[in-house]
This record gives C-alpha cells, structure tokens and sequence, in this order.
C-alpha cells in the first residue's frame, strides 16, 4: 500500500513541537487583542479594505507606469496622504481621516498612547 502525503505532516499547526505563533500574533496576544482572520478578496467580510485596495490601485499601479519601484513608492506616499488629508469621506460624516483623527484626539485623548499631529507632515516636515 502506498501512503498519500499532502504536506500537511509537515505543516506547523497549533499544538506541535515546530509550531511558533507569529510576531503579530504574541503582540495582539499581548495587548488583549483577539486577531481574527478572514478570507482574502471576500467582500462580504472584507469589503471596506477591499474597497480601498481597489482605490489605491485605480489611482496607481492600473492608471501610471512606474519605471522603478522608488517611483512606485513616492507616489503611493502622496497618493495615500491627498486621500487621508484631503479627501472627505462619507462614512466619516464628511471629514477627512486625519481630520477625524484629529477630532478624536481633542475629545478624548486618553484613548491614544501618542499626540497623533507628530505622525502627519505639515509645513516644516
């Protein structure tokens, strides 16, 4: 009899010896945050970030050519800092995401670890 061998025996699942919980994974643990993972490119429950992965591509990688990478990611940086700074979203009730962000901070800054105007650019950045 021949034996059939999937790669599962070499697999490293919960509960065995090789098995190591990735480096996310012991931070979420860590904080108390329970990581729940989703099936990729499933809109029912993915479908917000799936949404704006198809945003971010539509106003890059599918409308430019980009002869290098540095390219690719210098526009992704100002692309990804017009839509967060500029652009009013309505699940947001019309306010921009650092605008909200920011709102947030203001009202309530005990929920924050740091003083979020350090982690966006401004004039003399």
């Amino acid at each position: 009899m021949f034996r059939r061998y999937y790669g599962s025996q070499f697999a490293k699942r919960p509960g065995t010896e090789s098995y190591k919980p990735h480096r996310f994974d012991v931070v979420c643990h860590q904080h108390g945050i329970e990581h729940r993972l989703t099936r990729p490119f499933h809109p029912w429950t993915n479908g917000q970030v799936e949404r704006v992965n198809r945003t971010i591509k539509e106003a890059t990688i599918r409308s430019f050519h980009y002869a290098t990478l540095g390219e690719l990611s210098a526009h992704l940086k100002d692309y990804l800092w017009a839509y967060n700074s500029a652009r009013p979203l309505r699940a947001l009730k019309g306010k921009t995401p650092i605008g909200f962000i920011l709102e947030r901070w203001q009202d309530d800054p005990e929920r924050f670890h740091d003083d979020p105007v350090h982690y966006f650019p401004g004039p003399y950045t």
